[in-house]
């Protein structure tokens, strides 16, 4: 009997380890690769990375000849569509969505405008009720000029002394300086300058030089703050310098 027992149980051993070899061994798990948020995020759904191009991925970089890559709209966000001219600071932001290059007695060269007057999208001015969205008010014109630019006077007038009323704040930078016009009715303001190139109480022509643009108290870049103001007056009073700072498109005729 023990010897048919062991005969059944080697056959059963015999049998199992020839199924065994016999069977196709396991695939060889092919291994995924899965994405990892930082905290915070969203999580995706898992998802094989194996195929992705790299390329695709790669981050673009800016010219810096150009502005800033936001998407530009009709109610004054970045443009960043044209391509602007060598020499601007790369800190300038562009809430026009008039691309074109300008000139004005103000300045020598051509340059393009960074916020116009009016309601705008630009950052760092409270919504004022005179806007639509939340906007804000600028009250004067930025043009986007290279560091140390000579801004030169426009119009005739006296440089008025920074203790009289109403001095610019802080916002303007700490060599703001306001040009009175010579009729004593308006004061022409301009802001962020880097150097003065005038003194208080000086009379002044068309054309002599006043300042060198800079960003003193600006958060975008070199340009000359232009805006117009009654005699003493607060900025409540601004007005649209537009027939003061007298911008004329570049691919006009000298003279238009």
């Amino acid at each position: 009997m023990r010897a048919i027992t062991a005969l059944t149980a080697l056959t059963a051993l015999t049998a199992t380890t020839a199924l065994t070899a016999c069977a196709p061994p396991d695939p060889t798990p092919t291994p995924t690769r899965l994405e990892i948020t930082v905290p915070g995020d969203t999580p995706p759904a898992a998802r094989d990375l194996s195929a992705d191009s790299p390329a695709a991925s790669a981050p673009s970089t800016p010219s810096m000849t150009s502005a800033p890559s936001t998407a530009s709209t009709a109610t004054g966000s970045p443009s960043t569509t044209a391509v602007l001219p060598a020499g601007l600071d790369p800190a300038n932001r562009f809430y026009d969505t008039d691309r074109s290059l300008h000139r004005s007695p103000w300045f020598a060269g051509a340059w393009p405008v960074m916020v116009p007057y009016g309601c705008t999208t630009a950052p760092s001015y409270r919504a004022d009720p005179r806007c639509p969205g939340g906007q804000g008010f600028h009250h004067g014109t930025d043009v986007a000029l290279p560091c140390g630019t000579v801004i030169t006077a426009g119009h005739a007038g006296t440089v008025v002394d920074p203790a009289v009323p109403r001095r610019p704040g802080p916002a303007y930078g700490p060599l703001a300086l306001r040009v009175r016009s010579a009729d004593g009715t308006r004061d022409t303001l301009v802001g962020h300058a880097r150097r003065l190139l005038v003194s208080p109480g000086q009379r002044v022509e068309p054309g002599t030089p006043l300042a060198e643009a800079g960003n003193l108290g600006a958060p975008d870049g070199c340009h000359l703050h232009l805006e117009v103001r009654a005699a003493g007056g607060a900025v409540e009073t601004a007005t649209d310098p537009s027939p003061v700072l007298r911008l004329v498109s570049a691919s006009a005729p000298d003279g238009d």
